[in-house]
């Protein structure tokens, strides 16, 4: 039986499997899992969102990724995505921002991007992902209040597939700079179960990764 502290923890873990040669079995087994542990949600590729939404029939949240992982989608794209994902079944989108456009300092094309998207979400949860190992500290700080500005319902640290993952430290920083409302996402590279409670300590609500709900199985079956 789980302690508490396990459940409370698994209720903010997004149980994730993006990875490029993932099979419907893969994903058939996460879903079973995250039904079992009572995850937050399961987080997908866009291609398999309608056939998990159907097998979940609404057990538990199916989240998808949007412009991934390198964000230089056109927003056009994206808005189809983010469409196409909720119509299929999604309840939560992540999407990556154009970085290049960071880089440029052109933080209102990316503000204007961000809502466009949150429209095409028809009320469902978008969380926007910075790729924070890739950011400068004052990037960081900037997209914190982009991501306000915006409307977004989360900010999140990271695909996991760029050269870095979250931080302690940029956790922190995000749930200092972001506003009171909006919502951080530690993902990438999450690997323990002391690493995923400090997150939530430091002011994460969600939790990205692939490991958490293997970790606290194989605890209780030692």
């Amino acid at each position: 039986m789980l302690s508490k502290e396990d459940q409370i923890l698994l209720s903010h873990v997004d149980h994730t499997l993006l990875k490029p040669e993932t099979s419907w079995e893969q994903i058939k087994k996460l879903c079973e899992e995250a039904v079992s542990f009572s995850t937050a949600s399961v987080c997908i590729p866009p291609s398999f969102v309608k056939r998990a939404s159907e097998y979940l029939h609404g057990k538990i949240p199916v989240c998808t990724v949007i412009g991934f992982p390198n964000g230089y989608h056109t927003t056009s794209v994206k808005c189809f995505e983010a469409s196409e994902a909720v119509q299929n079944g999604a309840e939560e989108i992540d999407m990556v921002v154009n970085l290049g456009w960071i880089k440029e300092g052109r933080f209102d094309l990316e503000e204007e991007e961000i809502r466009r998207v949150k429209e095409a979400c028809h009320g469902k949860i978008l969380k926007v992902i910075i790729e924070t190992c890739l950011l400068t500290r004052e990037e960081k700080i900037k997209m914190c209040k982009t991501v306000s500005m915006a409307g977004a319902d989360f900010i999140k640290t990271s695909t996991g597939f760029s050269s870095g993952g979250a931080t302690f430290e940029d956790v922190a920083l995000l749930r200092k700079e972001v506003a009171p409302e909006v919502r951080v996402k530690a993902a990438g590279g999450i690997s323990t179960l002391e690493d995923a409670r400090r997150f939530l300590e430091l002011g994460a609500d969600r939790l990205g990764t692939s490991r958490i709900v293997r970790l606290i199985q194989d605890k209780n079956t030692d």
